[in-house]
Protein backbone atom coordinates (compact mmCIF):
# COMPACT_ATOMS: atom_id res chain seq x y z
CA UNK A 1 0.00 0.00 0.00
CA UNK A 2 2.70 2.51 1.34
CA UNK A 3 4.51 1.75 -2.29
CA UNK A 4 1.74 2.33 -4.50
CA UNK A 5 0.73 5.85 -2.53
CA UNK A 6 4.98 6.49 -3.37
CA UNK A 7 4.51 4.99 -6.94
CA UNK A 8 1.60 7.55 -7.22
CA UNK A 9 3.06 10.41 -5.56
CA UNK A 10 5.88 9.76 -7.58
CA UNK A 11 3.90 10.38 -10.85
CA UNK A 12 2.17 13.21 -10.51
CA UNK A 13 5.61 15.04 -8.38
CA UNK A 14 8.23 14.20 -11.17
CA UNK A 15 6.09 13.00 -14.49
CA UNK A 16 5.27 16.06 -16.67
CA UNK A 17 3.91 13.91 -19.15
CA UNK A 18 0.81 12.66 -17.55
CA UNK A 19 -2.54 14.63 -16.97
CA UNK A 20 -1.92 14.80 -13.41
CA UNK A 21 1.75 15.37 -13.27
CA UNK A 22 1.39 18.78 -16.00
CA UNK A 23 -1.50 19.73 -13.64
CA UNK A 24 0.65 19.54 -10.59
CA UNK A 25 3.50 21.70 -12.51
CA UNK A 26 0.84 24.06 -13.78
CA UNK A 27 -0.21 24.34 -10.35
CA UNK A 28 3.36 25.16 -8.68
CA UNK A 29 4.37 27.65 -11.09
CA UNK A 30 1.22 29.41 -10.50
CA UNK A 31 2.09 29.44 -6.66
CA UNK A 32 5.83 30.72 -7.40
CA UNK A 33 4.39 33.37 -9.23
CA UNK A 34 2.33 34.06 -6.57
CA UNK A 35 5.07 33.95 -4.21
CA UNK A 36 7.01 36.11 -6.09
CA UNK A 37 4.65 38.65 -6.63
CA UNK A 38 3.86 38.96 -2.13
CA UNK A 39 7.40 39.68 -1.93
CA UNK A 40 8.06 41.75 -4.33
CA UNK A 41 4.63 43.75 -3.13
CA UNK A 42 5.76 43.57 0.50
CA UNK A 43 8.72 45.96 -0.30
CA UNK A 44 6.67 48.23 -1.64
CA UNK A 45 6.32 50.37 1.64
CA UNK A 46 2.75 51.48 0.92
CA UNK A 47 1.44 48.31 0.31
CA UNK A 48 2.93 46.85 3.21
CA UNK A 49 1.47 49.12 5.63
CA UNK A 50 -1.86 48.64 3.88
CA UNK A 51 -1.81 44.90 3.32
CA UNK A 52 1.24 44.10 5.55
CA UNK A 53 -0.38 41.42 7.90
CA UNK A 54 -2.53 39.51 4.98
CA UNK A 55 1.27 39.48 2.58
CA UNK A 56 2.80 37.93 5.65
CA UNK A 57 0.26 35.25 6.65
CA UNK A 58 -0.46 34.59 2.59
CA UNK A 59 3.57 34.04 2.21
CA UNK A 60 3.78 31.88 4.68
CA UNK A 61 1.01 29.81 3.84
CA UNK A 62 3.28 29.08 0.61
CA UNK A 63 5.91 28.58 2.43
CA UNK A 64 4.33 25.69 4.15
CA UNK A 65 2.91 24.26 0.90
CA UNK A 66 6.49 24.54 -0.35
CA UNK A 67 8.09 22.66 2.76
CA UNK A 68 5.09 19.77 2.32
CA UNK A 69 6.30 19.82 -1.10
CA UNK A 70 10.10 19.43 -0.61
CA UNK A 71 9.49 17.29 2.17
CA UNK A 72 7.50 14.81 -0.14
CA UNK A 73 9.81 14.84 -3.22
CA UNK A 74 11.97 13.57 -0.37
CA UNK A 75 10.15 10.76 0.69
CA UNK A 76 8.81 9.74 -2.84
CA UNK A 77 12.72 8.92 -4.58
CA UNK A 78 14.50 6.16 -4.11
CA UNK A 79 17.99 8.02 -3.20
CA UNK A 80 16.38 11.21 -0.94
CA UNK A 81 20.42 12.64 -0.62
CA UNK A 82 20.93 12.36 -4.32
CA UNK A 83 17.96 14.46 -4.98
CA UNK A 84 18.82 17.02 -1.93
CA UNK A 85 22.10 17.74 -3.58
CA UNK A 86 20.92 18.11 -7.10
CA UNK A 87 20.44 21.48 -8.98
CA UNK A 88 16.19 21.63 -8.18
CA UNK A 89 16.91 20.00 -4.95
CA UNK A 90 18.95 22.49 -4.00
CA UNK A 91 16.75 25.60 -5.57
CA UNK A 92 13.70 23.46 -3.89
CA UNK A 93 15.81 23.71 -0.74
CA UNK A 94 16.57 27.81 -0.92
CA UNK A 95 13.32 28.96 -1.69
CA UNK A 96 11.66 28.25 1.33
CA UNK A 97 15.11 28.77 4.00
CA UNK A 98 14.81 32.61 3.36
CA UNK A 99 11.09 32.88 5.32
CA UNK A 100 12.70 30.28 8.45
CA UNK A 101 15.87 32.37 8.43
CA UNK A 102 13.93 35.76 8.82
CA UNK A 103 12.37 34.42 11.88
CA UNK A 104 15.80 34.52 13.82
CA UNK A 105 17.47 37.60 11.20
CA UNK A 106 16.08 40.93 10.81
CA UNK A 107 17.24 43.14 8.12
CA UNK A 108 15.42 42.34 4.81
CA UNK A 109 16.52 38.46 4.50
CA UNK A 110 12.95 37.67 3.85
CA UNK A 111 13.59 39.49 0.46
CA UNK A 112 15.86 36.73 -0.62
CA UNK A 113 12.95 34.21 -1.21
CA UNK A 114 12.47 35.90 -4.61
CA UNK A 115 15.51 33.09 -5.17
CA UNK A 116 12.08 31.17 -5.78
CA UNK A 117 11.98 32.62 -9.19
CA UNK A 118 14.86 30.19 -10.10
CA UNK A 119 11.95 27.48 -9.75
CA UNK A 120 10.34 28.40 -13.03
CA UNK A 121 12.98 26.89 -14.66
CA UNK A 122 10.77 23.62 -14.34
CA UNK A 123 8.52 24.92 -16.63
CA UNK A 124 11.43 23.99 -19.44
CA UNK A 125 9.70 20.35 -18.41
CA UNK A 126 6.08 20.61 -19.15
CA UNK A 127 6.49 23.03 -22.46
CA UNK A 128 9.40 20.85 -23.73
CA UNK A 129 11.51 23.69 -24.66
CA UNK A 130 14.37 21.45 -25.33
CA UNK A 131 13.20 20.11 -28.68
CA UNK A 132 14.39 21.28 -31.78
CA UNK A 133 12.97 20.93 -35.17
CA UNK A 134 15.12 19.14 -38.12
CA UNK A 135 17.87 20.75 -39.97
CA UNK A 136 16.90 22.11 -43.07
CA UNK A 137 13.07 22.96 -42.72
CA UNK A 138 11.74 26.14 -44.54
CA UNK A 139 12.71 29.53 -43.23
CA UNK A 140 8.89 29.45 -41.56
CA UNK A 141 10.05 26.61 -39.45
CA UNK A 142 13.63 28.39 -38.33
CA UNK A 143 11.97 31.38 -37.37
CA UNK A 144 9.34 29.72 -35.26
CA UNK A 145 11.79 27.42 -33.60
CA UNK A 146 13.67 30.46 -33.06
CA UNK A 147 10.55 32.17 -30.95
CA UNK A 148 10.67 29.18 -28.48
CA UNK A 149 14.22 30.21 -27.74
CA UNK A 150 13.63 33.66 -27.53
CA UNK A 151 11.25 33.37 -25.15
CA UNK A 152 13.33 30.95 -22.99
CA UNK A 153 16.50 33.81 -23.57
CA UNK A 154 13.84 36.41 -22.74
CA UNK A 155 12.97 34.10 -19.41
CA UNK A 156 16.13 34.13 -18.35
CA UNK A 157 16.72 37.48 -18.34
CA UNK A 158 13.94 38.19 -16.66
CA UNK A 159 15.02 35.91 -13.94
CA UNK A 160 18.58 37.93 -13.79
CA UNK A 161 16.82 40.80 -13.41
CA UNK A 162 14.66 40.16 -10.33
CA UNK A 163 17.19 38.26 -8.50
CA UNK A 164 19.49 41.38 -9.12
CA UNK A 165 17.07 43.88 -8.42
CA UNK A 166 16.47 41.81 -4.46
CA UNK A 167 19.86 41.55 -4.12
CA UNK A 168 20.45 45.46 -4.74
CA UNK A 169 17.60 46.63 -2.61
CA UNK A 170 19.25 44.87 0.27
CA UNK A 171 22.69 46.05 -0.40
CA UNK A 172 21.78 49.47 -1.27
CA UNK A 173 18.29 50.29 0.39
CA UNK A 174 15.78 53.31 0.05
CA UNK A 175 18.87 55.29 1.33
CA UNK A 176 20.48 55.37 -1.76
CA UNK A 177 17.33 55.53 -4.24
CA UNK A 178 16.22 51.48 -4.00
CA UNK A 179 12.93 51.90 -2.66
CA UNK A 180 11.79 48.46 -3.66
CA UNK A 181 12.04 45.12 -5.22
CA UNK A 182 10.46 46.74 -8.69
CA UNK A 183 12.37 49.79 -8.75
CA UNK A 184 14.94 47.79 -8.16
CA UNK A 185 14.23 45.25 -11.03
CA UNK A 186 13.81 48.90 -12.96
CA UNK A 187 17.40 49.96 -12.57
CA UNK A 188 18.73 46.17 -13.44
CA UNK A 189 16.27 46.55 -16.49
CA UNK A 190 18.03 49.88 -17.71
CA UNK A 191 21.64 48.59 -16.61
CA UNK A 192 20.91 45.28 -18.27
CA UNK A 193 20.07 46.73 -21.75
CA UNK A 194 22.88 49.40 -21.13
CA UNK A 195 20.40 52.40 -21.26
CA UNK A 196 21.49 53.68 -18.08
CA UNK A 197 19.48 56.53 -17.33
CA UNK A 198 21.40 57.73 -14.18
CA UNK A 199 18.30 58.38 -11.93
CA UNK A 200 19.06 55.68 -9.58
CA UNK A 201 22.79 53.99 -9.05
CA UNK A 202 24.12 52.04 -6.57
CA UNK A 203 27.21 54.35 -3.96
CA UNK A 204 28.10 50.87 -2.65
CA UNK A 205 31.47 49.39 -3.25
CA UNK A 206 29.21 46.13 -3.50
CA UNK A 207 26.59 47.62 -5.26
CA UNK A 208 29.37 49.25 -8.13
CA UNK A 209 30.96 45.80 -8.84
CA UNK A 210 27.14 44.29 -9.11
CA UNK A 211 26.10 47.28 -11.68
CA UNK A 212 29.78 46.82 -13.28
CA UNK A 213 29.11 43.05 -14.00
CA UNK A 214 25.86 43.53 -15.06
CA UNK A 215 26.72 46.06 -17.46
CA UNK A 216 29.33 43.49 -19.04
CA UNK A 217 26.58 41.26 -18.90
CA UNK A 218 24.25 43.41 -21.28
CA UNK A 219 26.44 43.42 -23.80
CA UNK A 220 26.59 39.82 -24.12
CA UNK A 221 22.71 39.31 -23.73
CA UNK A 222 22.36 41.68 -26.91
CA UNK A 223 24.39 39.62 -29.12
CA UNK A 224 22.29 36.51 -27.92
CA UNK A 225 19.40 36.62 -29.56
CA UNK A 226 21.03 37.33 -33.22
CA UNK A 227 22.75 33.63 -32.53
CA UNK A 228 19.31 32.43 -31.58
CA UNK A 229 17.99 33.36 -34.71
CA UNK A 230 20.69 32.33 -37.48
CA UNK A 231 21.91 29.28 -35.17
CA UNK A 232 21.08 26.26 -37.44
CA UNK A 233 18.68 23.28 -36.18
CA UNK A 234 19.95 19.71 -35.92
CA UNK A 235 18.13 17.06 -35.73
CA UNK A 236 17.31 14.99 -32.45
CA UNK A 237 14.84 12.13 -31.26
CA UNK A 238 11.71 12.80 -29.75
CA UNK A 239 11.95 12.44 -26.05
CA UNK A 240 10.23 12.87 -23.26
CA UNK A 241 10.43 14.77 -19.73
CA UNK A 242 10.44 11.36 -17.60
CA UNK A 243 12.70 11.65 -14.64
CA UNK A 244 14.20 8.55 -13.62
CA UNK A 245 13.55 7.33 -10.11
CA UNK A 246 17.01 6.25 -9.21
CA UNK A 247 19.62 8.88 -10.73
CA UNK A 248 16.58 11.92 -11.21
CA UNK A 249 17.89 12.54 -14.83
CA UNK A 250 15.41 13.24 -17.72
CA UNK A 251 15.74 13.33 -21.54
CA UNK A 252 14.53 9.49 -22.12
CA UNK A 253 13.82 8.50 -25.78
CA UNK A 254 9.95 7.86 -25.77
CA UNK A 255 10.04 4.07 -25.93
CA UNK A 256 12.87 3.74 -23.76
CA UNK A 257 12.21 0.88 -20.70
CA UNK A 258 15.88 1.57 -19.04
CA UNK A 259 17.76 4.75 -18.10
CA UNK A 260 20.33 5.76 -20.25
CA UNK A 261 22.47 6.86 -17.73
CA UNK A 262 22.16 4.22 -14.84
CA UNK A 263 20.63 1.21 -16.43
CA UNK A 264 18.13 0.93 -13.75
CA UNK A 265 14.36 0.65 -15.04
CA UNK A 266 12.49 3.79 -15.57
CA UNK A 267 9.00 1.93 -15.22
CA UNK A 268 8.49 -0.16 -12.23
Amino acid sequence: MQSSLKKKLYDIIFEADTPAGKAFDIILLIVILFSILLVMLESVASINLQYGAFLRIAEWVITIIFSIEYITRLYVVHKPLKYAYSFFGIIDLLSILPSYIALFITGGVHGLAVIRALRLLRIFRILKLSRYTNEGKILIDALKESRQKLSVFLFGVLTIVIIVGAIMYIIEGPEHGFTSIPESIYWAIVTITTVGYGDIFPQTDIGKFISSMLMIMGYAIIAIPTGIVTVNLKQKKEITTQVCPYCLKEGHDKDAIYCKYCGKELNE
